[in-house]
């Protein structure tokens, strides 16, 4: 798997830790080992322009996705024999916005952090909370790969 990190904001995160788990993500999706990927980590300002842009919603939020194509939950994507390696999108964390977010839901910063990472990239392979019967099934998978790398789900 390659997933980029660019670090482009002043909170602390376990970059590393970030990068391991969506690989383990990744991996558990059944994704192509060439798969692609970049977290983004960014500031608020920054976020709210993200937010601004890709949403058109006002201020910062703790994780936007931005997939390539569409997938479905369950069906990773498929590679080319001699083709370019699938690359899934980024995922942009305002790891600030993130950390206060924890702090508001009394929850462990690493947790909710660790959430961000795995509802971004499981958007990317297409799951989706906007009905209830999606909302389920992402949440139920959000469980088990956070329970599967030591986290918990709020």
């Amino acid at each position: 798997m390659n997933v980029f990190v660019a670090d482009e904001q002043s909170e602390h995160v376990d970059v590393a830790a970030l990068r391991d788990l969506a690989v383990s993500v990744l991996e558990a999706e059944a994704c192509p080992a060439d798969s692609e990927v970049s977290l983004i980590l960014v500031g608020d300002e920054e976020m709210a322009g993200y937010n601004l842009k890709f949403m058109e919603r006002s201020g910062p939020t703790d994780v936007i996705s931005l997939p390539i194509e569409e997938l479905a939950p369950g069906r990773p994507p498929s590679t080319m024999p001699q083709g370019p390696p699938p690359m899934l999108g980024d995922v942009i964390i305002a790891p600030s916005y993130v950390r206060r977010q924890a702090s508001d839901l009394g929850v462990a910063f690493e947790d909710e952090v660790a959430l961000m990472v795995v509802h971004g990239l499981l958007h990317l392979l297409g799951y989706d909370h906007a009905d209830g019967a999606g909302a389920e099934k992402m949440e139920a998978r959000e469980r088990d790969l956070l329970a599967a790398a030591g986290r918990a789900r709020r």
